[in-house]
């Protein structure tokens, strides 16, 4: 019933349990919970920035890092936390801490500065996306910078907002993926209601449950560029992480070194196109994956006519949901836990394979594949519960707009979007009541063109499922000093996956050389 990520990178179990004991065991004097009501003030005064305290982290990450690729690098983590206003309205006022991570490469030479890492959702874990793409980034960057994330506020280890039981949460992913019947569509909007009502109640006030939003994430940013001790902000941002990194450039165009905005979200669309859009992406990236798919010289696990496939799984799904082989598993998939696990592996080619194996086993009986591909893109943990991944992704995304679609609009576009986009058109167009009665304050995202800014480099992917290439090139083109760089290939996001793309923006982030707009890389 929700509209899709902009982005994800699941946190693995065994990750998330050794940076939460990593957090707690960073200190700060600000610290307040999530829920203090923020109050109002006439003038303002600009907050300040603490100094972070750096702990070392190598003892709790290095057994998980151990034997991944990247690996052999030697790097060495610390960790500390930023403590940022509640409510900028109150710079003075009582505080949250920002949780975040700094890899450093033990040969590094020349520093630069600070390279910030958001890796998009909303919701994704900066913290956890850190650690990853200090394993996987380019290395001549990774010796140049520190590679720094943080998860934004209400996020994973930084006060995270938590008002969906996972009960519901598990209702959520196995819910019709393709309402049409009036029926269908009554459950969609009373479950969209007791989600809202579930998380205003647990948040007592709009303006609690409201903090959650990418403006005042965005001023974060810059108090964090300051404990850095950064004059100006180097940022590498992911999908949603373009939302936030244009919003900052936007409030601070003189303090940005260099962005580097990969699968940009359009700043131009509304709720509608934006849904129908991504529609339209997936629907493509499913057509690619099953041409792939019958190209391979082993045949196609899921045979001639995939699409056809997926459809009869569903409909095997609905008849009597699929149970999984998997130790100690009692869920059986529905519809939608496979149309989830569809979803989720459209983000990226590498996880096709696993697709297709995975609905093949399906087919036959043993659904634990794509229970699997599910739980990774909702953040679902082995113990069945969840992160807060679903919680952060509606608060962000609800607190950043004040559109509301009524349920008439919803079922009129639900049967009209069915027609013409038949895997995923009616699900992202119940996605669009979502935040309808949503009871939070909002703070809508700015108009940005952040005039005076150095340049920025935007990068879109003609294959991307989620965020297709037309949003990169309104971004490029709305932002004053936007230069756009397209790569040719399938998945979601570009950097670090083509050297052509590699190359353009390791020049861009080390030397500021900025490539020549309209660059298109091959796939």
């Amino acid at each position: 019933m929700y509209s899709h990520h902009r982005g994800r990178r699941a946190v693995v179990p065994s990750l998330l349990a050794a940076l939460t004991l990593l957090a707690a065991g960073c200190t700060s004097d600000g610290g307040s919970d999530e829920e203090a009501t923020p109050s109002t003030s006439s003038a303002p005064a600009e907050p300040t920035a603490e100094p972070i305290e750096w702990e070392d982290c190598n003892e709790p990450l290095q057994p998980l890092i151990a034997g991944r690729p990247g690996s052999e690098r030697g790097l060495s983590f610390e960790c500390g936390q930023v403590p940022v206003p509640i409510s900028y309205d109150e710079p003075e006022g009582e505080r949250l801490p920002l949780t975040l991570v700094r890899a450093v490469h033990p040969g590094q030479t020349d520093r630069i500065g600070s390279l910030v890492i958001n890796p998009g959702g909303p919701g994704g874990s900066g913290v956890d996306a850190a650690i990853g793409l200090a394993l996987t980034l380019p290395e001549d960057v990774v010796r140049r910078f520190d590679i720094v994330g943080f998860d934004p506020r209400g996020v994973s280890l930084s006060s995270p907002v938590e008002c969906i039981p996972d009960e519901t949460k598990d209702r959520l992913i196995a819910s019709e993926p393709q309402p049409t019947s009036a029926e269908q569509l009554d459950d969609v909007f009373g479950l969209a209601r007791e989600v809202a009502e579930d998380c205003a109640e647990r948040y007592e006030s709009p303006a609690a449950l409201g903090a959650f939003n990418t403006v005042d994430t965005a001023r974060d940013m810059d108090l964090l560029r300051e404990a850095l001790g950064e004059e100006q902000l180097t940022y590498l941002g992911y999908s949603y992480g373009t939302t936030l990194g244009s919003t900052y450039a936007e409030l601070f165009p003189d303090r940005v070194r260099a962005f580097v905005l990969d699968a940009a979200v359009d700043p131009d669309a509304d709720a509608r196109a934006t849904a129908e859009s991504q529609a339209a992406g997936l629907e493509a990236s499913f057509d690619a994956f099953a041409q792939n798919c019958l190209s391979l010289i082993a045949g196609c696990p899921i045979g001639p006519d995939p699409r056809s496939f997926v459809e009869e799984v569903m409909l095997q799904a609905s008849q009597g949901p699929i149970p999984s082989a998997a130790e100690g598993e009692t869920r059986q998939a529905t519809p939608g836990v496979v149309h989830t696990a569809v979803v989720a592996a459209l983000y990226d080619t590498q996880t096709w394979p696993q697709l297709s194996q995975s609905l093949a086993a399906a087919r036959n009986g043993d659904a634990a594949g794509l229970f699997s591909l599910a739980d990774s893109y909702a953040g679902r943990l082995e113990d069945g519960t969840y992160s807060n991944q679903l919680d952060a992704n509606l608060a962000i995304n609800c607190a950043d707009t004040d559109e509301e679609i009524e349920t008439d609009e919803v079922r009129a576009l639900a049967a009209e979007w069915d027609a013409e986009y038949p895997l995923f058109g009616a699900g992202s167009a119940a996605g669009l009541y979502t935040c309808t009665p949503w009871e939070a304050e909002r703070t809508p995202l700015p108009q940005r063109d952040a005039e005076g800014s150095a340049p920025i480099l935007v990068v879109g992917n003609s294959g991307d499922p989620v965020t297709p290439l037309p949003g990169a090139v309104d971004m490029a083109e709305q932002l004053a000093s936007g230069v756009l760089l397209t790569w040719q290939g399938q998945g979601h996001t570009a950097y670090p996956k083509n050297p052509c793309v590699n190359d353009a923006v390791n020049r861009y982030l080390i030397d500021l050389v900025v490539p020549l707009d309209g660059l298109t890389c091959p796939a």
